[in-house]
């Protein structure tokens, strides 16, 4: 039996207006190959970090909870030396519960709360889209998730045990959901992500760009809020990482790594000595001042997605240390890439090359390009020059790419009433429907 597809929202231009379109037999069958064959293939890849970051910190947690001080813990590691907790103290409180369960358990429940989260962010940012092209959400929502399974970031999130997808989560509510509705939470989630992991607080500044001022005034509140409660409970710790441990980048790997694809990793593999920290500085400034304007304009012109995914991009690019699991922003920056190309009111060459950009984008993240050496797919003696630059430094060519490619779609609904934007690729006026 097909099912008829949604027809509300725009497809491209006017003429595809209450066309209607059939979701039957060969699509279902497709997501069913796409789900068994994503299935297949985590079970061929496997568990290969076998959830090395969350053990070590569950270990140090564990020992916190043992009375003794949670960054005190350290753990020998032959390639990167001792490794402890490096996260703010607030993100030791927010772990403490698990602790309470044995080491399988915790993962699990661990894994079946980040899986959840991936879902939900996955539908949220999937849902609006299918039903502007005309389809069914929980039918875009199905052919997603499984392809997004396989990208780089998300599979090693997984199997590394990161909380990379909660942040995501948080942010993505409160961005997306919280501040849209101009819900008196708006900021709580941001928040609630910059206690726990430092790079989220780049969002507070897109918040204040565009003008949001009690969703950041509210970010920063729940951050300070949430770390003095932290610090009521590991006053000695909390003292200790913010005088001292913070400033300690070597903390959490060497940054000349090929997994640390933030702008210091690039200059770091450039020379012996480490990053140049002037040339650092310069393009910082750069990016914080294109990639934010770039934001801001965005979320001006209704397309709250790509103002959030190239904040996120500047976050990652001007951070010391990103590792390839950090870059799930990868995911909306696909959403964004996909409905822009199937926009058919742009011109054709910009819709070839944005499916085009998606494509690399999807190909060499879900075959981890920078992975390439570890997979003897290339030789590290064999490659030399710009090819080994493009290798080794390949997601942050993407995310320059990206920063400069994205594109600002039309603004989105007006809640209660049909309003008449420009887009801004072509400058035509069209009339968004109301969305109930």
């Amino acid at each position: 039996m097909a099912i008829t597809r949604a027809t509300t929202g725009r497809v491209g231009s006017a003429e595809h207006a209450g066309q209607a379109g059939r979701v039957g037999p060969a699509h279902l069958a497709a997501v069913a190959l796409l789900w068994a064959g994503a299935v297949a293939g985590h079970l061929w890849y496997g568990n290969r970090h076998d959830f090395f970051d969350f053990n070590i910190y569950y270990s140090a947690v564990r020992w916190w909870a043992d009375g003794h001080d949670v960054y005190s813990y350290s753990r020998p590691d032959p390639v990167q030396g001792a490794l402890g907790f490096t996260y703010p103290p607030f993100a030791a409180v927010v772990l403490r519960p698990l602790v309470e369960l044995p080491l399988g358990a915790a993962q699990a429940v661990f894994g079946a709360i980040s899986a959840a989260v991936l879902a939900a962010v996955v539908w949220r940012l999937v849902a609006p889209v299918a039903v502007r092209h005309g389809y069914p959400p929980w039918f875009a929502v199905a052919l997603v998730l499984p392809l997004v399974s396989w990208l780089e970031p998300v599979r090693e999130t997984f199997s590394f045990g990161q909380i990379n997808v909660i942040l995501l989560g948080l942010v993505v509510a409160d961005v997306l959901v919280a501040v849209d509705r101009r819900s008196r939470l708006a900021g709580v989630g941001i928040g609630l992500a910059a206690a726990i992991k430092l790079t989220p607080a780049i969002f507070v500044v897109y918040l204040l760009l565009t003008r949001r001022w009690r969703a950041a005034a509210t970010a920063v509140g729940t951050a300070v809020a949430v770390n003095l409660a932290g610090a009521a409970l590991l006053w000695h710790d909390t003292w200790w990482f913010w005088t001292d441990l913070l400033w300690r980048t070597e903390r959490v790997g060497h940054t000349d790594r090929l997994e640390n694809q933030s702008l210091m990793g690039a200059l770091a593999r450039l020379g012996d000595g480490g990053p140049n920290r002037l040339a650092w500085a310069l393009l910082v400034v750069v990016v914080l001042g294109y990639g934010l304007w770039r934001a801001r304009r965005a979320a001006l012109a209704g397309d709250e997605v790509t103002g959030l995914t190239l904040t996120a991009l500047v976050g990652c690019l001007v951070s010391p240390v990103t590792w390839s699991h950090h870059l799930l922003w990868f995911i909306p920056a696909l959403v964004v890439l996909v409905d822009a190309a199937a926009d058919t009111g742009r011109a054709r060459w910009r819709r070839w090359s944005l499916a085009t950009l998606a494509l690399v984008l999807y190909s060499t993240v879900s075959f981890s390009v920078i992975s390439w050496y570890d997979w003897h797919v290339v030789e590290r003696s064999t490659t030399t020059g710009l090819a080994a630059v493009l290798i080794g430094d390949w997601y942050l060519a993407l995310m320059i790419a990206l920063l400069v490619a994205l594109p600002v779609r039309a603004g989105g609904p007006v809640r209660g009433r049909s309003v008449t934007v420009k887009t801004p690729l072509t400058d035509r006026p069209y009339s968004t429907p109301q969305h109930k």
